[in-house]
């Protein structure tokens, strides 16, 4: 629920507005990406990737990390 309030003080506000607005700035500050949709092609990446993870099969972390020279 993303509230879009211009140019309105706060004492204009009704107190459902103020809330929303501390609600939307609470979720922008913990999650920045809050709000914002994956591209289809994204999103059936990963849907591809939690597959591969419950088949067992895919790249393990630490072989990344070996390939990549960060161990």
């Amino acid at each position: 629920m993303h509230t879009t309030i211009k140019s309105k003080k706060i004492g204009d506000m009704t107190v459902d507005e103020l809330r929303s607005v501390i609600r939307d700035t609470m979720h922008e500050f913990i999650d920045p990406d809050h709000g914002l949709t994956l591209q289809p092609t994204i999103e059936q990446e990963l849907k591809e990737s939690r597959k591969e993870r419950k088949k067992g099969s895919g790249i393990s972390l630490s072989l990344v990390k070996k390939r990549l020279g960060l161990t």
